[in-house]
């Protein structure tokens, strides 16, 4: 998937008080992270919020925010405006979008900010769920098994966090769009500014290098070659691309 250098990405979660919304649940917590040029710049949003409710039981369980933790915090109107201006313009990435979405354009319609309450119309949704679906279809796709098959460190997530988990979504969604920006293998020096941008895929034949010595694998890391590809096929649920080609093949 191709980006512009330049182009603006916003990771976000919420926690809420429970759901759904249509039954007057509120969002308690924002956390946004900032990425640009798939690079996270260390910008960031993250604020708790007093609901002016109770929240659900389950929902306590879930994310750990407690009502006496959330007095004294500031409501969503006292926010809005630097939320709002985090936001927009920028590509929402979220993962279950239509959650976050109706929580978000509920809490702008309920601070009377009505020309907000429609969030699709100041920026693009990019929904990471329905896009892990696609490329994993019938396996599961929570945030915590996107953790797994990309090899992302979630240890830290015991409980749900907004900040946390927009954090964790940030490096499954780069892992899942994919390596590099741009590629140049033409050895270029610091000054050189061929390769960026649309332009810089040209791939040079090196000439007049001897070849490389070729270093053949020991029993022993063919072993844990072979341990890390059955990882990754339990991790994916089925055989990795290199065990396909490799029985393929030998067929």
């Amino acid at each position: 998937m191709e980006q512009q250098q330049d182009k603006r990405f916003v990771i976000l979660d919420t926690e809420t008080t429970g759901m759904p919304v249509s039954e007057g649940h509120r969002i308690i917590e924002i956390g946004c992270v900032e990425v640009i040029g798939r690079r996270l710049t260390g910008r960031h949003f993250h604020v708790y919020l007093q609901p002016d409710r109770e929240s659900d039981e389950g929902a306590i369980n879930v994310h750990g925010i407690t009502d006496a933790f959330l007095v004294g915090k500031p409501r969503f109107a006292d926010v809005a405006e630097e939320f709002f201006a985090f936001i927009q313009g920028a590509t929402l990435v979220i993962h279950n979008a239509a959650f976050d979405v109706g929580f978000i354009n509920n809490e702008f319609a309920l601070a009377g900010q009505a020309d907000r309450a429609e969030i699709a119309n100041h920026c693009t949704i990019l929904d990471t769920l329905l896009l892990a679906r696609a490329r994993h279809p019938g396996q599961r796709n929570s945030l915590d098994a996107l953790c797994k098959r990309y090899d992302i460190d979630n240890s830290g997530r015991e409980l749900h966090g907004a900040l946390l988990d927009s954090e964790l979504l940030a490096d499954v969604y780069l892992a899942m769009t994919g390596g590099q920006t741009s590629l140049s293998l033409a050895g270029q020096g610091a000054d050189d500014n061929e390769g960026q941008g649309s332009g810089g895929s040209e791939i040079r034949r090196i000439v007049g290098r001897a070849p490389g010595r070729v270093i053949l694998a020991s029993a022993e890391e063919l072993e844990a070659h072979a341990e890390r590809l059955a990882a990754v096929a339990k991790s994916a649920g089925g055989p990795s691309l290199w065990q396909a080609l490799s029985e393929a093949t030998a067929g």
